[in-house]
């Protein structure tokens, strides 16, 4: 699996369509259209984008998405394609392959469904003629994030979480990523952000906690507030990471994004996080969140991520609904075949 700033053919996203996603009132819904569409619209500006919808949301659709995005009809529950899509990996033979994780509703929560979303994983793999790497691992793309070397972030409350796989030791995860993504070091961290483990939450995604910029320098969420409870999360996670770092000799930097000034909102502590933006082909889709924290953390991203244009998308609405611009995209990388 290459690491994401490989250049891609094509971005993918799913068009939310009911539930909590889409909300309850006209203008949640709203909020859910626009929020979703603005990282669609951004993307096609640098590369090619498809959107899946479900069927009979074409129309509604297209009123939000840029003509030059295309529409891929099939089923669907909910809208966090990085987690119900495949992730996408490159064969020693150059060839494009899709990994068809098992989906369970993030671990068989008791509001999901995914009856739909199951199949996702093997609609795509088939849309775009990817050889299909199928898993009885259950897994969500926003639970690994990959250097492109071999180096894998996971969390022991999603890959060995009890509603996912029961039972697994480390070893058989990192042994079916190895054979699925490739990987061959995995570094473990101990939990997710607060809110994350809250009711719409993944119990624990890495894509919040983690990102490799490039194979030498992994950027991680920090949270300087000492009275929200990811105050000592994120520096225990921090501190597990340095010395899986002096442990395994990997010559990586970590370089901290500090959390936005906002600690709650109605809901309760938010796990707000600049981590969990999208590489694409000539830019970066960026977390904002109307925070004078904002200036800083996009500042970071340009600087490790020289040449990529940084662009800043409220994601509030996203967080409130679960999860980030991560979260609602897949990308596919470029192949030689």
């Amino acid at each position: 699996m290459p690491i994401e700033g490989h250049e891609q053919s094509r971005l993918w996203l799913a068009w939310p369509t009911t539930g909590y996603t889409l909300g309850d009132t006209e203008a949640e819904a709203e909020e859910a259209r626009r929020t979703w569409s603005a990282v669609a619209n951004a993307a096609s500006e640098f590369q090619p984008v498809t959107v899946v919808v479900h069927p009979g949301d074409e129309p509604v659709a297209r009123r939000y998405l840029s003509g030059s995005i295309a529409l891929l009809t099939a089923p669907l529950n909910d809208a966090w394609m990085r987690d119900i899509g495949p992730s996408f990996v490159i064969g020693d033979d150059g060839r494009l392959g899709a990994v068809n994780f098992v989906f369970n509703g993030w671990g068989a929560q008791d509001w999901a469904t995914w009856d739909h979303d199951q199949h996702i994983g093997r609609i795509v793999a088939e849309a775009v003629g990817a050889e299909r790497i199928d898993s009885e691992m259950v897994n969500e793309g926003g639970g690994i994030q990959v250097d492109g070397t071999g180096r894998v972030v996971l969390t022991e409350t999603v890959q060995r979480d009890p509603g996912r796989n029961p039972g697994w030791t480390r070893a058989q995860v990192e042994a079916e990523l190895q054979r699925t993504i490739g990987t061959t070091s995995a570094l473990w961290l101990p939990r997710g952000l607060t809110r994350d483990h809250d009711t719409f939450g993944t119990r624990g995604h890495s894509d919040i906690l983690a990102a490799f910029a490039t194979p030498n320098v992994l950027l991680m969420h920090r949270q300087d507030a000492e009275n929200h409870p990811d105050h000592v999360v994120a520096r225990t996670n921090r501190d597990v990471a340095a010395q899986w770092v002096a442990d395994t000799s990997a010559g990586i930097e970590i370089l901290d994004l500090p959390a936005p000034s906002v600690l709650t909102d109605e809901e309760g502590v938010v796990d707000y996080s600049y981590i969990n933006h999208v590489v694409i082909n000539g830019a970066v889709l960026a977390c904002a969140f109307d925070d004078p924290a904002d200036d800083f953390a996009l500042g970071v991203l340009r600087d490790v991520y020289p040449g990529r244009e940084v662009i800043g998308i409220d994601a509030r609405p996203l967080f409130a609904r679960g999860g980030g611009i991560h979260c609602i995209t897949q990308q596919q990388p470029k192949t030689a075949h």
